[in-house]
């Protein structure tokens, strides 16, 4: 039966992919909903919870709320809290039930915005896709409302923003640290980190860097609105290994020059049969299967469980979501890196090369999370 999984887990809701990318940023991010996504957000999607604090509330929608609608009640009591902590913007984000219901996010989030002064939008989530797509829908927001054009003589030389850094896919193990030092140690100034690391106004400022580094599926959206808006370049990918890095440094320039974005994993050469795979987000996913034959020669082929389109996706990779297709892709492969819960679907005589993902497993393997920036060769002589 499609859409049921038996063996393994699901990924991070949307819900928790918004919440994740708009944690440090300074602002108020409400869900719309009774409990049940806010204790799973808080349990087990969000690494920071327990260290540092960040405005993330619960609706506490009841029945007959759900019933009879009444969003006034939610528009006041958004309104009577935000004048109490006074937040830099406002996110309303959706759950199942106001998904059933109809509910008009982007209207409420102008009544909030018309009764409070502050920056407001909402997020139709619904529980029903994976952690990036909300990431989307978040950093799309910031791109939109927040980036302002930079003034005259403010851009110079070659200067990045990072996009799609969250702990869903980074954990909080110096990862993004060591993807900005990369950039740093390369004659790279960071201009913005959406969003790890940076501010509000850091990412006010991001239309004066000359291209983007999207590290993540889930920051698609906001470099596409970048490159629309402001013509900002984009490339794609993680720096793993030498070989590969330098291929990203290379595009880096590249796109910075001509204003070509660029997929880095992606080559356009034909697949080659490979006895390895790697599971998860398409594109560190992509990254480390580039790396691995960039280092050894030994291809790997890309299995992609969440959202992606063709374009990111590196040839001979696959989009599976289902746990049977998942089940069925992996019956030839002698080698399979993923999250050590794919093990059960795993066949009978394979290997595999644990690479735990905090939107897969939660905090379960948080603490054996390599940082693959830093160490990527630690890890390759594992496979």
């Amino acid at each position: 039966m499609k859409q049921t999984k038996v063996f393994i887990p699901t990924y991070a809701s949307d819900i928790s992919g918004a919440c994740s990318a708009l944690y440090e940023l300074g602002g108020m991010s409400v869900m719309h909903d009774a409990s049940g996504c806010m204790s799973t957000y808080a349990t087990h999607d969000e690494p920071r919870w327990y260290g540092s604090d960040s405005m993330v509330f619960i609706s506490g929608l009841t029945d007959m709320e759900a019933i009879m609608g009444d969003d006034e009640k939610l528009v006041s009591e958004i309104a009577e809290t935000a004048e109490e902590l006074s937040p830099k913007f406002i996110s309303i984000n959706g759950s199942p039930i106001p998904m059933m219901i109809g509910t008009d996010f982007p209207a409420i989030a102008a009544e909030v915005e018309k009764k409070t002064g502050i920056p407001s939008f909402g997020l139709p989530t619904n529980g029903m896709h994976s952690y990036l797509n909300g990431i989307n829908m978040a950093f799309k927001a910031l791109a939109e409302r927040f980036v302002k054009t930079p003034a005259a003589g403010a851009k110079g030389g070659l200067t990045a923003n990072i996009i799609g850094l969250t702990p869903l896919d980074f954990s909080l193990n110096g990862n993004a640290e060591s993807v900005k030092e990369w950039l740093s140690g390369n004659g790279i100034k960071v201009i913005s980190s959406w969003a790890m690391g940076s501010s509000l106004n850091d990412i006010v400022r991001s239309a004066q860097a000359s291209v983007n580094l999207v590290v993540s599926y889930g920051g698609i959206a906001a470099a596409k609105a970048l490159k629309e808006k402001f013509g900002t370049p984009y490339v794609v990918g993680i720096p793993y290994g030498r070989r590969f890095s330098g291929k990203l440094l290379s595009d880096l320039k590249t796109a910075s020059g001509t204003g070509k974005s660029i997929v880095s994993y992606v080559t356009g050469e034909g697949s080659k049969e490979a006895d390895a795979a790697v599971i998860g987000e398409i594109v560190s996913a992509g990254s480390i299967a580039y790396a691995v034959y960039a280092e050894t020669g030994r291809p790997a082929d890309v299995i992609c469980p969440l959202e992606c389109s063709r374009e990111f996706m590196p040839a001979g990779s696959i989009a599976a979501a289902e746990e049977d297709e998942i089940a069925e892709c992996l019956g030839h492969y002698h080698t399979v890196i993923a999250d050590p819960l794919y093990r059960p679907v795993c066949p009978h005589g394979c290997r595999l090369v644990p690479l735990p993902h905090i939107a897969f497993s939660g905090r379960m393997f948080q603490e054996n999370i390599p940082n693959l920036t830093a160490d990527f060769y630690s890890f390759l002589n594992k496979i």
